[in-house]
């Protein structure tokens, strides 16, 4: 089974998305497509979460479709039944990580202390997520924190205080997998059918993520 981390790797940036109305997942899927971002993780932060994944998993394959705040076993499933492709959370629970394996969902758990890693370090887990990533400390607290670790290969998706003028910053951690984003699709812009927006911000952090890139190979 194809691993979706490899490419959110690839990607290098996720937009962030609580969806009040699954009336607009399809429009919000062809913005991000034609922004070249064809990656959305939908949190279940809202009642109409499940069906906006679904919705974009059959009207829109071509996005890959995640589930974010996932935090029991029963969101774990209720995302896996709707067609998410992966999971994240914004702590590490074990009830959570079990439910994940049961489903074969790869799952980034959520970390922001030594102790927080310290545990993840029990599961099958090569991804995680640091979050909250702005408060936490930026860039040198995930370094810091992750120094005793790094013969682990762990790999982290930065989340929550990042915005557009931050992105690089992450970006250029070789320990940084990808960066999580609400700025990319904002709630309102959403309810307000601001699609046109999000297509700009997707390509504009699209244009970031290739710009790094780029200028750690020279």
């Amino acid at each position: 089974m194809h691993n979706p981390f490899i490419t959110i790797e690839q990607l290098g940036v996720i937009p962030e998305i609580a969806i009040d109305n699954a009336q607009d997942a399809i429009p919000l899927a062809d913005a991000l497509l034609e922004g070249g971002l064809p990656l959305a993780e939908v949190t279940f932060r809202t009642p109409d979460a499940a069906q906006a994944i679904a919705l974009m998993r059959q009207q829109r394959p071509e996005l890959l479709v995640g589930a974010g705040t996932l935090l029991d076993a029963a969101s774990v499933e209720i995302a896996q039944r709707s067609g998410a492709a992966f999971g994240l959370a914004p702590g590490i629970d074990a009830q959570v990580l079990a439910a994940a394996q049961q489903q074969g969902m790869p799952f980034a758990p959520g970390i922001m202390t030594p102790s927080d890693l310290s545990l993840a370090t029990h599961y099958p887990v090569q991804v995680a997520k640091f979050f909250p990533a702005g408060l936490a400390g930026g860039p040198a607290a995930l370094q810091g924190i992750y120094a005793p670790f790094a013969h682990l290969g762990l790999r982290f998706i930065p989340t929550g205080g990042i915005s557009e003028n931050t992105l690089a910053d992450w970006l250029r951690l070789p320990i940084v997998l990808a960066v999580g984003g609400s700025w990319i699709a904002r709630s309102e812009d959403i309810r307000q059918g601001n699609f046109s927006q999000i297509t700009r911000n997707a390509k504009a952090a699209r244009a970031i993520v290739q710009q790094v890139r780029e200028a750690s190979t020279c």
